[in-house]
């Protein structure tokens, strides 16, 4: 009988909510084609499922590649697939 540690299980990926001051670009948003933008009055608000903490730092350090300020990450539960 096999018994997986913590460490092999299969993650499943976690929505997150990304907030950056300011507007980011429709050019600099195609390279995260896997999240979704929605523009506020002074920021962008990115949402989406990143596959593991590694996915999220790489995100993080492409935002800071374009000059893009983040001001708020939150880990929130998926959405309904309905919405």
């Amino acid at each position: 009988m096999f018994i997986a540690t913590w460490w092999e299980l299969p993650l499943s990926p976690s929505y997150y909510e990304i907030r950056v001051a300011g507007v980011i670009p429709p050019e600099v948003l195609i390279d995260f084609e896997r999240l979704r933008a929605s523009v506020e009055p002074v920021e962008t608000v990115l949402h989406g499922s990143l596959r593991d903490q590694a996915a999220l730092q790489g995100l993080l350090a492409r935002l800071e590649a374009f000059g893009v300020q983040v001001m708020e990450v939150r880990r929130l539960r998926a959405p309904s697939p309905d919405q």
